[in-house]
C-alpha cells in the first residue's frame, strides 16, 4: 500500500509538472550575466578621493567675519541644489566641498566681498538605501552604511525564501540617468566562485521565483491529503 501511495504522489507531481512545465520565472535573456554582469555592477567600487555631495546632505557654510552669510545648516535638496545667501541656487550634487567653497568665494568676491574666505563642510551625510524585493523573507527598503555587498543586502532582508531562484538575482542601478540591470548567481557567490558585487545607494535587488521549488512546496503541503485519501480507500 505504501508503494501505491508513493506512485500516486509521484504521478500527481508529474501531472502538475506537465501542466506548469516545472519552469522557473521567465527571465530577460538580454540581461548580462556571468562575467558580463560585473561589467554593469562591478565587484569593487573605487573610493573617491573627495566626498561627492549628494541630495539630502546637510552642509555648513562658513564665511570668515560674515555671520549673516554663514549658514549652520545648508540643506541639499532632492535635485542636488543649495541656496546660498546673496548668490542663490547652486548645484552641489557630485561636487566636493572644496569645489563648492571655491565657487562660493568667487561668487561673493565678484560682487559683494573683497577676498572672502569660505569653507564648506559636510555636517551630516544623507543615508543610503537599497530596495530588496521578490523572494526574500522580508522585502523592503533598507538603509545601508559604508561599503555594502549583495550578500549583505540580502541578509538585511533576512535572506532568500525557500522558493527563491538563486541563480536569478537581478540588481538594478541608474548609471548616468540610464537604468541598467545585471543578473547574478547567489549560489556561486556564496561558494566563492564569483565575486560579491558592491551595492550602492538607490540600487534595487530583485530575487526571482522558482516555479519548480514552489510546486514542490505546494505538493508537500498537500501530501497529507493524499494520505487521507489512501487511508479512506484502505478502509
Amino acid at each position: 500500500m505504501q508503494k501505491f501511495k508513493n506512485v500516486l504522489l509521484l504521478g500527481s507531481i508529474l501531472a502538475v509538472c506537465s501542466l506548469s512545465g516545472c519552469a522557473s520565472t521567465a527571465n530577460n535573456p538580454n540581461l548580462p550575466q556571468g562575467q558580463a554582469a560585473y561589467g554593469v555592477i562591478p565587484p569593487t567600487v573605487p573610493v573617491p578621493t573627495a566626498y561627492p555631495v549628494r541630495p539630502r546632505d546637510k552642509l555648513t557654510l562658513r564665511v570668515f567675519n560674515e555671520p549673516e552669510i554663514s549658514q549652520n545648516e545648508l540643506r541639499v535638496d532632492d535635485v542636488g541644489m543649495i541656496q546660498v545667501p546673496l548668490i542663490g541656487a547652486m548645484k552641489a550634487q557630485g561636487r566636493s566641498v572644496d569645489e563648492l567653497s571655491t565657487e562660493i568665494a568667487m561668487g561673493l568676491g565678484s560682487r559683494y566681498l573683497k577676498d572672502p574666505k569660505v569653507a564648506v563642510s559636510v555636517m551630516e551625510a544623507a543615508p543610503s538605501f537599497v530596495s530588496v524585493e521578490g523572494e526574500v523573507e522580508r522585502p523592503g527598503v533598507y538603509e545601508i552604511n559604508g561599503r555594502t555587498t549583495l550578500l549583505a543586502a540580502l541578509a538585511r532582508a533576512e535572506s532568500p525564501t525557500i522558493t527563491a531562484k538563486l541563480d536569478e538575482i537581478v540588481v538594478f542601478r541608474t548609471i548616468n540617468d540610464q537604468r541598467m540591470a545585471a543578473r547574478f548567481n547567489i549560489k556561486e557567490i556564496r561558494s566563492g566562485l564569483t565575486p560579491d558585487p558592491m551595492i550602492l545607494d538607490g540600487d534595487v535587488v530583485m530575487v526571482g521565483y522558482s516555479r519548480s521549488k514552489g510546486l514542490w512546496q505546494d505538493l508537500l503541503k498537500t501530501a497529507p491529503i493524499f494520505n487521507a485519501f489512501a487511508l479512506i480507500a484502505v478502509r
